[in-house]
């Protein structure tokens, strides 16, 4: 009887031995999933910030670069054409557009767009 409780003493010990060292790694794993998820996000972030810089040179860009005017935020940028004036954001990959780019986007669809002339004396 008294080598069934130690049997099963020891047994206990080594589970919770296990136990304890299966949950460690499994939170060294999770720790370093974070990490590799929160590199490639910040990645993907450099990546579109890089991209952005070069669209408005590439053959694909529906406006003449010479007219183009960077911004960086809250949008991209202005293109100036003969005939208007557009409000350019550059997505890359799933990008989407954030909630103050969508108010902008409204308020230009709504017509919402005036024109000041400041002067200073």
């Amino acid at each position: 009887m008294d080598f069934v409780l130690i049997v099963l003493a020891i047994a206990a010990a080594c589970f919770g031995l296990l136990a304890f060292w299966l949950f460690s790694r499994a939170s060294g794993l999770q720790r370093r999933l974070v990490d590799l998820e929160f590199s490639k996000s910040s990645q993907s972030v450099k990546y579109g910030k890089l991209t952005e810089q070069w669209i408005p040179f590439s053959d694909a860009f529906p406006f003449d670069r010479q007219q183009f005017r960077f911004l960086g935020s809250p949008i991209d940028g202005v293109a100036f054409d003969e005939n208007k004036i557009v409000f350019v954001e550059f997505k890359t990959g799933q990008s989407q557009l954030n909630e103050n780019q969508k108010k902008i986007k409204k308020l230009v669809l709504d017509k919402k767009v005036d024109w000041l002339e400041f002067k200073i004396k």
